[in-house]
């Protein structure tokens, strides 16, 4: 039998019918074993058999099939008495099962004893309240553009159905009804229901899927992580947590014009959201605009009047080893001024300078001296000049063009800026390339000192380090060193590390890049180079198609990768969040327009 239905020219007519005319097939063709709907084919499936046990995202395995599926979960609440009643009216069944097989001197059977647990564990629930009970019905309509690919594609979901142990038939002879129940009319008129628990059916929740951080029966509830993007494959939510990683480290590597600034101020907006403290190291301007919409503070290096003291002291830190460690940092700032580290002459009148001058200026290793005004590195060459060696006068001349000649603004006054605040941007701009290294350094040491700090500890303060265009650092050893240890050290600190360059040759072509990597639970690889995916393949153990769909990547699409575990992601933002993150000149374009009208 088959029942054909048009729409009338006179039913399209009226006013009232024009929105279903625009949306509804051209016609219906009714079968016992489907539909025929517009130009394609469709029949539905109804669930009548489900695991004794469900886990999270049980329904993964239908929700992620690759052709076009239509899922309907509908829900009716059953009120508290009926339930009781009908459970009651349950364990009153299987308790008679019970007693009628020890009456009889027969075993149990296992599956009456299973449910008859349940039930009880059930009936506990819900006197306490912890659970309620509901009538679900799941119900599953696949198309296919012919009848051939359509019976195929119904045994492909009843498989992938059957992994799971869930049980599904066709609705033969209903199939017009079982596709108006999987329209979004909130009609069921199938009613092939079963009643479930709050758990089981919160463990359907229909956007989980397997870019969902998965947990396993027993494991604690997550509550913190971001929106990284959507899966393209799948359009499954990528959502991430870094803090909850083995390190709270990330790199992003991509080249230029890849969308990884875009993607990272997103990170940073929604970090912020959950009480991260942020700092950017920021070479461009980038991130100032994010920094005026959020009220975070910019330490433009650099600018007239803007001086940083690499000699100042921590604030407020009493342990016994903060001069020592003081010393240890300036043999790197010095060692990064100069282009490579001194000969071991100079390294060692280096520092004897270092305690000399500590020393004029009156700290000592005694904690209740440090709040006395530091010293300059002016001071320091002068204390190089005055020691008489050799070594120690060349030092010094080879310091005249930071302390007195062409860059001396940035060191030449004690510090004028004091970075406090949820998010401080460190502004590289109006530095010379030639003082970029340093700046990156100065800033980073900043940072760490405000991470490294005792009370921070106490505290437990989240706090992110993002480093963009990491390779002014990473082509310095000891700016590398710097960098390396931070990426080790920042997880017991509550801390964790952004790299992000486009330099890759930089990172992955030495010993401390890679080591940076390494140390860095999630990795994000954008768009990369022709020249440079060898390379990276190599690295991160690329598939050949990861390597081709990096090659071909759109701008903000990517890879996240996490040890073995790795999914394709694409960054997405809300109207207000990409404002704030664009950098395309029509984007700011149209930005700069708007303000002008307001």
């Amino acid at each position: 039998m088959k029942l054909r239905t048009r729409t009338s020219p006179a039913a399209a007519a009226q006013p009232t019918a024009g929105l279903a005319a625009a949306v509804a097939p051209a016609s219906v063709e009714v079968t016992p074993r489907m539909l025929r709907v517009g130009d394609g084919y469709a029949a539905t499936l109804v669930v009548t058999g489900y695991p004794a046990e469900v886990g999270p995202a049980w329904l993964e395995p239908l929700l992620s099939w690759p052709g076009r599926l239509d899922l309907a979960l509908h829900i009716d609440p059953l009120p508290a008495p009926v339930a009781a009643k009908r459970l009651r009216t349950q364990r009153a069944r299987f308790e008679s099962s019970r007693r009628a097989a020890a009456e009889r001197g027969k075993l149990t059977d296992p599956s009456v004893e299973a449910a008859a647990d349940d039930a009880a564990d059930l009936a506990e629930r819900l006197a306490r309240g912890a659970a309620k009970l509901f009538r679900v019905g799941l119900y599953l309509t696949v198309h296919a553009r012919t009848e051939a690919e359509l019976l195929d594609a119904c045994a492909q979901v009843k498989a992938a159905a059957a992994s799971t142990l869930i049980e599904v038939q066709p609705a033969t002879w209903r199939h017009l009804p079982g596709w108006t129940t999987t329209l979004p009319l909130a009609t069921d008129s199938l009613q092939m229901l079963r009643t479930m628990d709050t758990q089981a059916l919160a463990a359907a929740f229909p956007l989980a899927s397997a870019d969902l951080p998965a947990l396993l029966p027993g494991d604690p509830a997550t509550t913190g992580g971001v929106l990284y993007g959507i899966n393209p494959d799948s359009s499954g939510i990528v959502w991430w947590d870094r803090w909850t990683q083995e390190n709270h480290n990330a790199v992003v590597l991509a080249r230029s014009g890849a969308g990884k600034s875009y993607f990272v101020k997103l990170d940073v907006l929604r970090n912020l959201y959950q009480g991260v403290v942020v700092s950017i190291v920021d070479p461009e301007d980038e991130y100032l605009r994010l920094a005026d919409a959020v009220g975070g503070t910019v330490v433009r290096l650099g600018k007239s009047g803007v001086k940083l003291n690499p000699l100042d002291l921590p604030a407020g830190d009493t342990r016994p080893d903060v001069l020592t460690r003081r010393g240890l940092f300036l043999h790197t700032l010095i060692s990064v001024l100069l282009g490579h580290q001194p000969p071991p002459q100079e390294r060692a009148a280096l520092d004897r300078a270092i305690l000399a001058t500590y020393r004029q200026a009156g700290i000592t290793a005694d904690p209740a001296t440090h709040h006395r005004p530091a010293p300059l590195l002016a001071d320091l060459a002068a204390t190089l000049h005055a020691d008489g060696d050799a070594a120690a006068t060349q030092l010094a001349a080879r310091l005249a063009p930071w302390v007195h000649g062409s860059f001396a603004e940035l060191f030449n006054g004690p510090t004028t800026t004091r970075p406090d605040g949820h998010l401080v941007v460190w502004s590289l701009r109006h530095l010379p390339d030639e003082l970029r290294t340093v700046g990156t350094l100065l800033a980073l040491d900043s940072i760490w000192r405000s991470v490294d700090a005792p009370g921070s500890r106490r505290l437990a303060v989240r706090r992110l380090v993002v480093v963009d265009e990491a390779w002014l650092l990473m082509r310095d050893g000891e700016g590398a060193r710097f960098l390396f240890t931070m990426s080790k050290a920042g997880r017991k600190r509550h801390a964790g590390l952004s790299v992000i360059t486009q330099d890759v040759a930089d990172v992955l072509g030495t010993d401390l890049g890679m080591a940076v990597v390494s140390n860095a639970a999630t990795q994000i690889l954008l768009k990369q180079a022709p020249q440079a995916i060898d390379a990276v393949g190599d690295a991160f153990g690329l598939t050949a198609g990861e390597r081709r769909m990096l090659l071909a990547a759109r701008t903000g699409h990517g890879l996240l990768i996490s040890g073995t575990n790795r999914t394709a992601f694409e960054s997405i933002a809300s109207p207000s969040e990409h404002r704030l993150a664009t950098t395309k000149p029509s984007d700011l374009l149209d930005l700069d327009d708007e303000e002008d009208l307001l």
